[in-house]
Order: structure tokens, then sequence, then C-alpha cells
């Protein structure tokens, strides 16, 4: 099947059941609308063994409960439909695309506060940012996402902790100094990497395998069930415990999409949303270490512990301030540094 005809059997409303010809239909629109049956289209970058996959299938289950109507759900799996930086222009667009997870690194060009949500060294470890996620704190940040992406963020998925992968091991601040990282592509990750002192390029997340293996970097970081699904582990098995970072990945939902559809239908995308988040990150969080671990025992990676954490987040303070000031977050920061 072309491409274009796969797109066109995904729209978001499927006419289920119709045989009939286009005068029929033009003669019996009461008939038309009694078989509209909605359809949603997701995206995720894994398979189903990753936690973003199964939050999203949560998503699914939890939606088809709480509407307790007809409808539909089509989920691309494996990057078959890119990346996430074209699933949120995808849900920008409100084609292709209804509801995905994805990076706040991704939404920067639509607002430039997203990436705060999970910027080097915003969060102390998964509780703090649990307590963050639950006293609304990143709501400012959610809301100009929407008004100027037309994007919701129905919730927060994550929780993985951050930590550099390498084809050698390194221990502290003086090791990683000019080390070529691939990083995300908002610029805070470039400009706190730097401070630091390593040397960070932006490289597309599906290209990092062949970019360690082809010495064009020698590091990138990740949490633990992007470096297992990824492989990661075979070209930089070296695993830097850092933790510089706990991943916040937003199950986002396209506005235009959203508003298309009946009230009731509506409630429930946006009720399926935090749960299946809550159940993402649960998940996640809880197999993060686990995920280490097994593949350690396995001999397919190697944790270096990282005696310079507290000396790594102090060279990248100035930067995360300035930062803050200059997309007019610092009241956010406070409110998160404190929570």
């Amino acid at each position: 099947m072309h491409q274009g005809e796969n797109r066109s059997m995904q729209r978001r409303v499927f006419l289920t059941g119709l045989g009939a010809t286009a005068a029929s239909t033009v003669f019996a629109p009461s008939i038309l609308r009694a078989q509209q049956v909605p359809t949603l289209v997701g995206a995720v970058q894994f398979g189903d063994a990753h936690p973003f996959t199964q939050g999203l299938l949560k998503f699914e289950e939890r939606v088809k409960a709480l509407y307790n109507k007809p409808i539909n759900f089509t989920l691309h799996k494996d990057s078959s439909l890119g990346l996430e930086k074209q699933y949120f222009e995808y849900m920008a667009q409100g084609k292709n695309v209804d509801y995905a997870i994805v990076s706040p690194a991704h939404m920067s060009t639509f607002a430039k506060a997203a990436p705060f949500i999970d910027a080097p060294f915003v969060f102390r470890d998964f509780p703090h940012m649990e307590a963050v996620v639950n006293r609304g704190l990143l709501n400012p940040i959610a809301d100009e996402v929407e008004k100027k992406a037309g994007v919701r963020l129905i919730g927060y998925g994550g929780g993985g902790v951050r930590n550099l992968f390498a084809n050698k091991p390194m221990k502290n601040v003086a090791e990683i100094k000019g080390l070529k990282v691939r990083v995300q592509g908002a610029p805070i990750w470039s400009r706190t990497f730097s401070a630091i002192g390593m040397s960070p390029t932006v490289i597309a997340y599906n290209e990092i395998y062949n970019a360690i293996q082809n010495n064009v970097i020698s590091a990138a970081e990740n949490e633990a069930a992007g470096i297992e699904q990824m492989k990661f582990f075979e070209v930089a098995p070296n695993i830097i415990m850092t933790q510089h970072a706990v991943s916040v990945r937003p199950i986002c939902f396209s506005m235009k999409t959203l508003t298309s559809l009946p009230k009731d239908l509506q409630d429930a995308v946006i009720q399926a949303g935090k749960e299946a988040a809550d159940y993402e990150r649960k998940i996640e969080s809880s197999g993060d270490s686990a995920i280490l671990e097994r593949l350690e025992a396995a001999g397919r990676l190697k944790r270096i512990p990282f005696e310079d954490r507290a000396n790594m987040q102090k060279l990248a303070e100035p930067v995360m301030a300035a930062y803050a000031k200059e997309i007019e977050a610092s009241g956010i920061q406070t409110a998160i540094a404190g929570a």
C-alpha cells in the first residue's frame, strides 16, 4: 500500500461498513453519521517492551473504558512515523499523529520554555520530580506549549535517571573534559554540557549508535530503558553514573484533534492521559536500576561510579540560572527548587 493511501485510511473519522456508492452517501447523510467511529492515531519511537509504548497502550485502554463507546486506535511503533520531533510537528499541524510521548527538547521551536521541563540538574532525584509534577508546578510551561504549539500536555511520563554512556570509562569532570557527546537539540543541553567542559553536538536519536561506532562521537546520554532498547551498550558499554537529569516525557495530544471530538471523548482523553502518564512514570522509574543491573550481570555493560556530580552541577548552575531568566522562568525554577 502506498504511504499516501495508508495516511488516508487513518483519518480521525473512520467510516466503517460503507459499501455504498458516493451517490447513496449523498442521499443518506443520517446513515453516514450513524456509522462514524472516531480513530485516534499515535506514534512512539520504541517497541512493545519500552515504558513509553506501555504508557500509550495504557492510554488507549483507559480512553476506551472511560468513553465506553466505539472508538478505534492505531499506534505506530518503532519510529515507523519518524522521530519525536516529527510527531510534535504533526500534532501541532493537526495531521498524521494525534497523540505521542515527546521529549520537551523537541518543543523548543514552538515554546522556548518547554526544554526547562527536564533540563540538566532541574530535579534532585525521582521523588523530587514526582513532587513537582503532583503539585502542578509545570503547568505554566504546559500552558505556553498549548498556546503557542496547539498541543496539550495531558500527562507527565518519564522518571528515568539519565547518565552518560561512553566507549571508554571516565569517573570525574577532568576525565570528561573535551568529551565528544551527543545531546538533545534544545540549546540548554549544549550550553550546560559545554560549561561542564564537554564538546556537545546535536545528532538525531536514531543515528547515535552509528555515530559512536564510527568515532564521530564518543558518548551520549540517556535513561536505562533507551540504552537497552537501542542497544547503545554494544558500542558504548561504559555507563558513567552522572545522574545529571531525570526524564520528563509528556503524553501530548493535538488540540486540533481534541477540539474536534465529542465532549465526553475529550473528557476521557484528558483523564486517561493523566492516568496513563502516572502508570508510565511508575514503571519507568521502578525499572530504571533493574535494567542496568540486569545488563551488567549479563556482561553487556559496566556502571562507572562518577565522583564529581556536585562539581558537575556547580559548573552547570550559572548556565541554568541565565537560561531560566532568558525564558522568563526564574519563578518556576525557584518553585521547583523549593519543592
